[in-house]
């Protein structure tokens, strides 16, 4: 049985280190976002303008805490539910 709050505390310091990692290179490295498009999701997409300002980090970073843990919760919900 997984300890699922142990695991989503683990998650969301992962995800908030991996996130504050994308978010600065995204702000020293601009051309990453493109580059990532085209190699790593195989499209060429007019991305627009940067825009990183502290409110978008903070907002980025909720969002991206938010979404991980619901899908952790359910991973962890499913994976004590189902037996093996």
């Amino acid at each position: 049985m997984i300890d699922t709050k142990h695991l989503l505390k683990v998650v969301s310091a992962w995800i908030s280190v991996i996130y504050v990692i994308c978010f600065a290179g995204v702000a020293f490295f601009p051309g990453i976002r493109s580059g990532f498009m085209r190699y790593g999701l195989h499209t060429k997409i007019d991305l627009g303008q940067n825009i990183l300002t502290f409110g978008t980090f903070i907002s980025g970073l909720v969002i991206w805490n938010v979404a991980t843990l619901l899908a952790v919760g359910l991973f962890a919900y499913l994976y004590n539910r189902i037996k093996p």
